[in-house]
């Protein structure tokens, strides 16, 4: 749902989060969000379990999560818990001559307490290890169910506090599984949203045919997809919280990868209702549509500039799958398309990190797909 771009990495952590389209094969699974690789300087950092007011274990790990959260971005390196030489409570106890043995600069401590009446105090530090300076203090309120946000939360702050950037943990991400039911001899496909890091599921909708391509809003309340309900594709527009949904284009032929404008007021999308596969946005209010390229090649999977005035998409118009751009006005297009990609004959699936700097694609090399950065 968020995007959020690193100040000073190469790489964008949006690279996490860019594309979650996920095909599992057992029902009622949880998610695993499983990054393999990241920087390699990423920072090391140290994470100490949060204390427990009460006996036995504590309802939530929020500092197994955070440090989670963190190693997930590729930008942090915590150590792992039997590596810290000690774990204090509050800072008071901290022996800061300890600490500069390892190779973290930041050191995170934190209590969780029973309130009462199902809810808890969170509070934590962050701190120099090197100066013993508090760089980072809050505490929260809240129900035992929001306890793994308030982890997430958490990372969020401490992302910011060290790379000056917005964190994505406590965001959801959208995905589609496809499950094989045995009884029927028929797969079932579930659209699903959960916690950045897969927990915390919620079913959108089922269906015996595929569903494709879900696209988060701007303000995340609304999610847009492609369906096969009908025996075709369909583009819906639904509602997250009362389940609503709309209709947005049902055409004759292709009807496929919608993704939101920045401002959340139109959807752009993948149309071959006038016989060949072509980039058109839709005004969601008024449902005006506009077509945005004309060429006998296919053009697919388009994507905004951050500043709503362009599209990126793919195109084999060249002959190979390649990434263009092209100006967008309030009257439809600007300007003829401009070709990004030159290098490799397959570079697909784009995305603009949040600045605008860069796009983020799959690209072939040597026979296999990668991630790259343009």
């Amino acid at each position: 749902m968020q995007q959020t771009k690193l100040k000073t990495k190469p790489l964008l952590f949006l690279l996490l989060f860019f594309y979650l389209l996920f095909f599992v094969n057992h029902a009622f699974a949880v998610l695993e969000v499983e990054i393999k690789g990241g920087f390699q300087s990423a920072d090391p950092i140290a994470i100490v379990p949060f204390s427990w007011s009460q006996s036995g274990q504590a309802p939530v790990d929020i500092a197994g999560i955070i440090s989670s959260d963190l190693a997930r971005s590729g930008v942090f390196s915590p150590l792992s818990f039997n590596q810290l030489p000690e774990r204090p409570k509050m800072d008071a106890a901290i022996n800061f001559p300890r600490w500069k043995n390892t190779a973290a600069e930041n050191l995170v401590i934190g209590q969780l307490v029973a309130a009462g009446q199902g809810r808890y105090d969170v509070k934590f530090k962050m701190l120099d290890i090197f100066t013993g300076r508090n760089s980072l203090q809050f505490q929260y309120n809240v129900e035992g169910k929001n306890l793994r946000r308030v982890a997430h939360q958490i990372s969020d702050k401490i992302y910011q506090e060290l790379t000056h950037s917005r964190g994505a943990f406590d965001t959801l991400i959208a995905y589609v599984v496809v499950n094989n039911d045995v009884d029927v001899k028929k797969r079932v496909y579930t659209l699903a949203v959960a916690d950045s890091d897969g927990f915390g599921e919620q079913v959108i909708l089922k269906s015996r045919k595929p569903i494709m391509s879900p696209a988060w809003s701007p303000n995340g309340k609304r999610l847009a997809y492609v369906s096969f309900e009908k025996n075709r594709s369909v583009v819906y527009m639904q509602e997250l919280k009362s389940g609503k949904r709309k209709t947005i284009a049902q055409f004759k032929g292709i009807n496929s990868a919608p993704v939101w404008s920045p401002d959340g007021k139109r959807l752009a999308m993948t149309l071959s209702k006038d016989g060949n596969s072509e980039i058109y946005v839709m005004y969601i209010a008024s449902g005006v549509l506009q077509r945005i390229t004309t060429h006998y090649g296919i053009d697919t999977e388009p994507a905004w500039a951050p500043d709503g005035r362009s599209l990126i998409f793919t195109s084999d118009r060249a002959g190979k799958p390649q990434i263009y751009q092209i100006g967008i006005s309030q009257q439809g297009r600007s300007g003829s398309p401009k070709r990004l990609t030159y290098e490799g004959n397959y570079n697909a699936g784009a995305s603009f990190s949040p600045d605008g700097k860069s796009i983020v694609f799959i690209t072939r090399d040597r026979g296999s797909f990668r991630v790259a950065v343009l």
